[in-house]
């Protein structure tokens, strides 16, 4: 139970840390750490990722921080992507959502390595691109949300720079209410293709997850001004490329094989034979249920 806390304090710091990347650890210390089954893992992800940045949105809202046009034409198609990646996410073995996650963890790890400066947060916005990009990338980040369960703040805020002409910091308010707009969306499908298999998410673990998770943001926040960022953002991605390595190597096998799972049917709609050993018979009985 410690090391799940403490992975639930990592996201938190990482978010509070780089304003991002906390949501790429969520569905590996769920996996790993608190033993969840991966479609329930994803699923989980969404509502942590979810509550953590709508709580993070209120203050850039308060601000007047969050570009509602942006919202309107990057959000919206972000949820609906988000919504058709959970729904096909019943086709899709769980090892393949892993090794895909895997993946854009190496992918997310690239520019962090590369060192670049980023966008300057008082730079001036840049010239918005044509409405049908923005909307686009939207749907395609959208797609990979409801596909493996991470918020996509690492692509949503140089997006909305790049795409949608936004400064830095209206940048980041904005991507954390899409973020939690998306997660929203895609957790409210995942409850259906879970349901077809028999499985549920554990809310308890949700709302530890997200209270904890909180708090680390606020006091990763607080750290945030006196750690260089270069250095952390270096380091993060070093880890990013060793846990998705890891993944890879784990999963990977399983993918490859079509993911090697057994899909569970609902019992009301299972054919047994009557000699099945799984049927208890009312004239049978066992011998551990004697008193």
């Amino acid at each position: 139970m410690i090391t799940v806390l403490l992975g639930a304090v990592a996201i938190g710091l990482v978010l509070g840390l780089l304003g991002s990347g906390g949501s790429i650890l969520t569905v590996p210390v769920l996996v790993y750490l608190a033993h969840e089954p991966d479609k329930v893992a994803i699923a989980e992800s969404l509502a942590i990722v979810g509550g953590i940045a709508l709580v993070g949105a209120v203050p850039y809202a308060r601000r007047k921080q969050v570009d509602w046009h942006s919202v309107l034409y990057f959000g919206v198609p972000g949820i609906v992507g988000t919504y058709a990646g959970a729904a096909a996410a019943r086709w899709v073995p769980g090892a393949v959502q892993l090794a895909l996650f895997a993946v854009v963890m190496m992918l997310a790890a690239v520019p962090m390595l590369r060192g670049g400066k980023g966008a300057d947060e008082d730079a001036l916005p840049r010239k918005r691109q044509a409405l049908w990009k923005v909307a686009g990338e939207g749907l395609a980040v959208g797609v990979l949300t409801g596909l493996v369960g991470v918020g996509g703040g690492f692509l949503i805020v140089p997006a909305l720079v790049l795409l949608g002409g936004l400064p830095m910091r209206l940048a980041v308010g904005t991507s954390l209410l899409i973020i939690a707009a998306k997660s929203a969306a895609g957790f409210w499908k995942y409850t259906d293709v879970l349901a077809e298999v028999g499985q549920q998410v554990d809310w308890s673990l949700i709302g530890l997850f997200t209270a904890v998770g909180i708090g680390g943001s606020f006091l990763g926040s607080a750290f945030s001004q006196r750690v260089p960022q270069a250095h952390l953002k270096r380091g993060f991605a070093v880890f990013l490329v060793v846990m998705g390595g890891f993944i890879l190597v784990r999963e990977g096998p399983k993918a490859l094989r079509g993911g090697d799972e057994v899909v569970a049917v609902p019992t009301a709609t299972r054919s047994l034979p009557d000699d099945d050993p799984l049927i208890l018979h009312p004239s049978s009985t066992r011998s551990d249920d004697t008193p």
